[in-house]
């Protein structure tokens, strides 16, 4: 009889529907307080209802998990027939979510081992799909972390808001960036590194810095074989475009995924968030 490892993730990794089902993958959700209200994303509260509490500066925060649910999910992948679990999750330094699934791993009735991938978004859902095809393919425990692992240390976050105030309210960035940038009037091009968001250039235009933002996803491509992700909150259009000149200047362009944030990620960057994630294979 086979081994069989389960892969968990979380609902920041925003996998597409048929793809979690087409490969067993389960998201356990993450929770958006809006108000007094405790809602959790990808069933409870949409993007766009976000994006227009945003915009109507209603108060948003967000939430992690809770260990329970982390345990009982771990207990249904042991019941339904799961010899072992990945667990993979955004970034530590963005989320308790990491900490809430270590916990709960303790004490599970199968090996389940989490990991920290240090990304967000399409960055840990192309880490997600390649622990699950690994599995898929007969490896082990071992095999899927590494699969998980390789996968994350080639893949790139680079991404661009209208605005610094939603990272800065919730503590993702610098006070003192956010300020920077207010008071200079530019619009910021950011990137994930070592698993948090650092600002990458400075750019007076939201329309120099949309077309840096594709000049740096074209370079960061370069010939490789490699899946790209175009995300967007409130921002179909410039989503659709960047994704049609990618398509054009990206030889090696293998899997191309266009979807807007979910509410999570969205709480933390605000409306008119631009960003793509380029993931070797």
């Amino acid at each position: 009889m086979s081994r069989h490892v389960a892969v968990v993730t979380d609902s920041t990794a925003y996998l597409p529907p048929q793809t979690m089902e087409r490969h067993g993958i389960t998201a356990v959700p993450l929770t958006v307080v809006l108000g007094d209200q405790a809602l959790e994303e990808g069933t409870e509260i949409s993007a766009r209802s976000l994006a227009l509490a945003l915009q109507k500066r209603h108060s948003v925060t967000t939430s992690r998990p809770s260990p329970e649910v982390f345990a009982e999910t771990y207990r249904a992948a042991a019941e339904g027939g799961a010899d072992a679990v990945v667990s993979l999750h955004l970034s530590a330094e963005f989320s308790g979510t990491y900490d809430a699934a270590l916990l709960a791993a303790k004490d599970a009735p199968i090996p389940v081992r989490v990991v920290d991938t240090g990304m967000v978004a399409m960055a840990l859902g192309f880490c997600a799909l390649a622990a699950a095809e690994a599995a898929e393919a007969g490896g082990g425990l071992d095999e899927a972390v590494a699969a998980a692992e390789k996968r994350a240390a080639g893949t790139s976050a680079y991404f661009y808001v209208d605005t610094l105030e939603y990272l800065r309210r919730g503590g993702r960035i610098g006070t003192a960036q956010a300020l920077l940038g207010s008071a200079l009037a530019v619009k910021p091009i950011l990137q994930l590194d070592g698993g948090r968001i650092e600002m990458l250039e400075k750019v007076r235009t939201a329309s120099k810095a949309i077309a840096r933002l594709e000049e740096i996803i074209a370079e960061r491509a370069g010939e490789a074989t490699v899946d790209i992700a175009v995300h967007h909150l409130a921002a179909p259009d410039r989503a659709e475009r960047l994704a049609e000149r990618l398509r054009e200047r990206v030889p090696g362009l293998a899997d191309l995924h266009v979807s807007e944030v979910g509410a999570v990620i969205g709480a933390h960057t605000g409306p008119g968030l631009l960003g793509a994630v380029i993931s070797p294979r």
